[in-house]
């Protein structure tokens, strides 16, 4: 297993994308609306300071570079790596799997948030619709949601009955050993926060119309149905925490720390090392003097607004 250590050779690379990314972070930032002062002074209350913000920023550039490192890995050794993000609703996934996409190479590593299934997919087998997204060799698939909405949501909310959920847990420990057999290496994260904390998003979301669109009737009912959502998540983790693929818990109230803490554990999944690469140089570009560029119409340019 990798152990991950600064990178005293990247300082001057992390220097210079510190920067940009806090210019992220700032237009993010930004972005929050003027919440209410009783909003705002409940969740300071209930929030003790988090990580300083150039030490988390410091941190998740190392990390970051480490997952190219590990891209390049599983890219050279043509591994095969699936990771499944579960958990509440607003708990910090989408937060956390941004982070970990944000700086690799998209025909490596994807990610798959597929919609409710279609008629047609409802009479297939089950795990039938998922098989597809699965990674070829040297490819990385991170699973925003899953199979397991089958004993989440789709058990919650009454869309799956309970011979289909009682079959879905006999099927699925199986299921998930065929695919490690077959060299998938497979990891599975649930996002916890507590019952406190994701009412305290919600108004958030709810006050920001740049966020509104996050939530759909399905999260509003999870407030309805928090206690439904816990007995459905402890029979879950009771029936499908096998030694093949087992479950992993992420404390979320704190997104920085959760971000770092989920990334770290990633990492350490796997025995990534540096591999062999062509060192890449700039070529000369060739110069033909009898080559005129042509003026193009200016109305084919995007007008200079700013």
């Amino acid at each position: 297993m990798n152990e991950v250590k600064p990178n005293s050779g990247a300082k001057d690379w992390l220097e210079a994308e510190l920067e940009d990314t806090l210019d992220e972070d700032y237009e993010l930032e930004l972005s929050e609306p003027a919440l209410s002062l009783e909003i705002a002074k409940i969740y300071k209350k209930s929030h003790p300071p988090s990580i300083e913000r150039m030490t988390y920023f410091r941190e998740l550039l190392r990390l970051q570079s480490e997952l190219i490192k590990l891209q390049s890995w599983v890219a050279y050794h043509k591994k095969k790596l699936v990771v499944i993000f579960e958990g509440r609703d607003s708990a910090g996934k989408g937060g956390v799997i941004k982070r970990i996409t944000q700086r690799l190479n998209p025909r490596i590593a994807r990610v798959v948030a597929l919609p409710a299934p279609t008629e047609r997919e409802k009479s297939q087998w089950y795990f039938q619709r998922y098989v597809p997204h699965l990674p070829a060799g040297g490819e990385i698939v991170l699973f925003d949601r899953s199979w397991y909405n089958r004993s989440g949501v789709e058990r919650v909310m009454g869309f799956a009955n309970g011979d289909q959920v009682e079959e879905f847990f006999h099927d699925v420990p199986e299921f998930e050993r065929m695919l490690v057999r077959s060299g998938i290496t497979l990891v599975k994260y649930w996002f916890s926060i507590t019952d406190e904390e994701q009412q305290m998003r919600f108004l958030m979301r709810i006050h920001d119309p740049m966020k509104q669109w996050k939530l759909s009737p399905m999260d509003l009912q999870s407030r309805v149905r928090w206690e439904q959502y816990t007995k459905a998540k402890e029979e879950t983790f009771a029936r499908t925490n096998i030694k093949e693929a087992p479950w992993f818990i992420v404390e979320g109230n704190d997104k920085k720390r959760a971000r770092l803490n989920c990334i770290d554990h990633l990492l350490r999944q796997l025995p990534y090392e540096e591999v062999p690469h062509e060192e890449i140089s700039l070529p000369e570009r060739v110069f033909n003097p009898q080559y005129e560029r042509q003026v193009l119409p200016r109305d084919l340019y995007v007008p200079e607004k700013y």
